[in-house]
């Protein structure tokens, strides 16, 4: 490369203006993206550093203009360099712009007003303070604050501003004049916003078991002696994978290093924070959608700082621009949201193991329910396999109940809510303990499915459920096979074919009315809006001030109630049958999580699944909470259809508010990739399952390879195309790899 572009101000507003250089050949197989650079800037040519953000063959401007790099900045290991590295490397792993990959990685520069902490400093002697006191209560007429404000001087010669003005009442003009008078001075600390200043440390060391020793003993081995590498932690429900991640914490902090935990939900950031707060009190703080931008730029100032040496959060926590970066912890890997919606469309998993490298870091994944991708990893030694297979005390495992919902159906029962569970909730309440009730409606997306014999309407050519479109068609969004609505059940010729669907809302109002002596809480999107809805609902369960919690998947991930002896799981095929190929996996997941959170304290837990497809594969293994039970017959269907992790599979998006440019666009892509690459297993373009949003056409492609550095290529030589072709600039093109959710 013979030019490079860079950036001499690391911060948002700045990141569209780069300044492109030449490359003198003693750098030219030297430089690289995200190095700190020494650079002529300016008329007078001084000299200020920079940082590499892309390398290109062509200028972009008269090369004859063009001034040098003058040299790269030594021993250069700044977190910025790191993050910009990273950057690079997820604009080439997930298409993007370097832009849009940097405006992810580093954090947003909040112009907001620092926190001032006043303190009132005493600069009088106490003898001089009791002559001052005497002299102003001598006079017949004096001022009572001042008094006041004299006596507290007495008690302590260092007051908080707030203390003096709300608790004792004293006016700042009152201050002010001790401070005229040089009786004190007013001391003035900026601060930075701290969101966990509320919770209060209960030190609680847990003792650990045999098979979390080894386990822990094998992490602090392999980091000892430098070797650092990806875990997989899999545990089953309760086996206490959180009291590793502390213990494997606690040695990393002892190394001078600090630690990420990432969790896949705001709503597991109230307890997982209590937890590691309770263990590392002020070393620990959050960082969420749900705070302010200045406060979620205070929380990477205080880590760039080292002030804090852990920080929990969701996705975006993976960037906290720690300098002595020594561990990331993941939990509940295998969750869907940690595959960001926007681009550049990065899984968190990837992006944490490349920053790791780059750290000199560990990562641990940790999951009751692997990913398939994961535990095939594990399995193929890429990732180091640690079990934890008993629960803490030797806790037994929920019993679980496979209730056919044909059955209540035949006998009469219209209700979502079986007679079996029924009788088991009233039995609960009546012992006063606590029911969770799941309500597993994670996008239906239009498919249909029979009421009498359960079955789901499938493409014949690739085993993934046909979606309903406003064309009143079935469509597969694979392979592009598409058939009339059908009236009746092709199976069994039933009429009670449809969709299924039912709102967390409706179910509590049923609940409410069939048990009305007990409290219903409701835990969903809108009952958890604003700053602090998930942590008051939760808090509320957890001090027993309801029998019932009713909610969508966010009830059964992470949360630890004592009191909870049933779990019943509503619908659970409504994930089973979402027109993806992991829909068996995600079921599996979802209900296995689930039934996890029954029976965690002293008393046996009992679940209940709900379902029109009892002898589903992935049904019957979370029924028998059985890992390797579903991960062996899901790898089969994976083989079996080339899907991934067997393959790799790539997306493409062509949106445009003109039809034909869509269609044009979509097309010479196809065309391209056709001609470029021999065997290439293209499908589409098609339409994409919703056609059209907000007046904007999309079409889709679809690549699948078990190479994943071949389809970057296909990416790379389309993004080629894009820019030096102009035939269709009215649209915009997106690419997602290995996708979460299928368009």
């Amino acid at each position: 490369m013979d030019y490079c572009d860079v950036v001499v101000d690391i911060s948002h507003e700045k990141l569209d203006k780069t300044f492109q250089y030449k490359i003198p050949d003693k750098l030219s197989n030297i430089l690289i993206e995200g190095m700190q650079v020494v650079i002529p800037f300016g008329r007078g040519n001084r000299e200020i550093t920079g940082y590499v953000v892309g390398l290109s063959e062509k200028p972009l401007y008269d090369k004859s203009k063009l001034k040098e790099v003058i040299r790269i900045v030594d021993n250069s290991t700044s977190i910025d360099g790191q993050l910009i590295k990273l950057a690079g490397w997820m604009k080439r792993n997930y298409g993007s712009t370097m832009n849009q990959a940097l405006k992810t990685v580093l954090p947003i520069k909040e112009k907001s007003k620092p926190i001032e902490k006043k303190t009132v400093v005493l600069n009088l002697t106490k003898q001089e303070l009791i002559d001052e006191y005497n002299t102003l209560i001598s006079r017949s007429r004096h001022s009572i604050s001042k008094e006041r404000l004299f006596l507290a001087l007495m008690e302590d010669d260092e007051i908080p501003w707030e203390v003096i003005t709300k608790k004792l009442n004293i006016s700042a003009n009152t201050i002010r004049d001790f401070e005229k008078n040089s009786f004190v001075t007013i001391r003035i600390e900026n601060t930075y916003r701290n969101p966990v200043t509320h919770f209060k440390q209960n030190e609680k060391k847990f003792e650990l078991n045999e098979e979390q020793l080894l386990i822990c003993n094998r992490f602090k081995s392999d980091y000892s002696a430098g070797d650092f590498g990806t875990y997989l932690l899999y545990g089953v429900t309760g086996s206490g994978k959180t009291v590793c991640y502390m213990e494997m914490i606690e040695y990393v902090l002892s190394c001078n290093k600090s630690a990420i935990v990432l969790i896949p939900e705001i709503a597991l950031t109230y307890q997982t924070v209590m937890r590691f707060y309770n263990r590392f009190g002020d070393k620990v703080s959050i960082l969420n959608s749900r705070m302010s931008k200045a406060e979620r730029f205070d929380q990477f100032k205080r880590a760039r700082n080292g002030d804090i040496k852990i920080i929990v959060g969701p996705r975006s926590a993976l960037f906290t621009p720690f300098c002595d970066l020594g561990l990331i912890v993941i939990d509940e890997e295998h969750e869907s949201t940690y595959k960001s919606d926007n681009v550049p469309k990065y899984h968190a998993v990837q992006t944490a193991i490349e920053r790791a490298r780059l750290a000199g870091a560990s990562v641990v994944l940790g999951s009751a329910t692997p990913s398939i991708d994961s535990y095939m990893k594990a399995l193929r030694g890429e990732y180091r396999l640690l079990k934890l297979m008993s629960r803490v005390s030797d806790k037994a495992l929920a019993d679980c109940e496979i209730v056919d919902m044909r059955n209540e159906l035949r006998s009469g029962n219209t209700s979502i809510i079986s007679r079996r569970l029924h009788d088991l909730i009233e039995d609960r309440l009546s012992r006063h303990e606590q029911v969770m009730l799941f309500i597993n409606r994670r996008g239906m997306l239009g498919c249909l499915s029979c009421r009498e014999c359960g079955k789901t309407l499938k493409c014949p050519h690739c085993d993934v459920s046909l979606s309903l479109h406003r064309d009143n068609r079935m469509h597969c969004h694979y392979c592009g096979y598409t058939i009339d609505k059908p009236n009746v059940c092709p199976e069994c010729g039933s009429k009670r074919i449809g969709g299924f669907n039912i709102g967390t809302e409706k179910v509590e109002e049923l609940v409410s009315l069939e048990f009305p002596n007990a409290n219903v809480l409701r835990m969903d999107m809108d009952t958890t809006k604003g700053k602090s809805g998930h942590e008051a609902i939760l808090e509320k369960f957890a001090n027993r001030e309801a029998d019932i919690l009713v909610g969508t998947q966010m009830i059964v991930k992470g949360h630890d109630f004592s009191n909870v002896t049933l779990v019943g799981a509503l619908a659970a095929d409504m994930s089973l049958n979402i027109p993806d190929y992991r829909s068996g996996e995600r079921t599996f997941q979802l209900l296995t999580q689930a039934v996890g959170r029954a029976g965690r304290g002293d008393k046996k837990g009992k679940a209940i699944i709900q379902t029109y497809e009892p002898d589903n594969y992935s049904i019957i293994a979370s029924g028998n909470q059985d890992y390797e039970e579903f991960y062996n017959k899901e790898i089969v269907y994976r083989e079996l259809m080339n899907y991934p992790p067997v393959s790799h599979m790539l997306l493409m998006l062509i949106q445009s508010e003109d039809e034909k440019q869509s269609d044009g666009q979509s097309g010479a892509i196809a065309e391209l990739i056709k001609s470029r690459f021999d065997n290439v297993k293209l499908l589409g373009p098609q339409d994409a399952a919703i056609k059209k949003i907000n007046d904007i056409y999309r079409k889709i492609i679809y690549i699948k390879d078990k190479d994943y550095d071949f389809l970057v290529e296909i990416k790379d030589v389309v993004e080629k195309y894009l820019l030096d072709n102009n035939d269709y600039s009215k649209t915009y093109v997106f690419f997602d790899f290995d996708p979460v959710n299928m368009i």
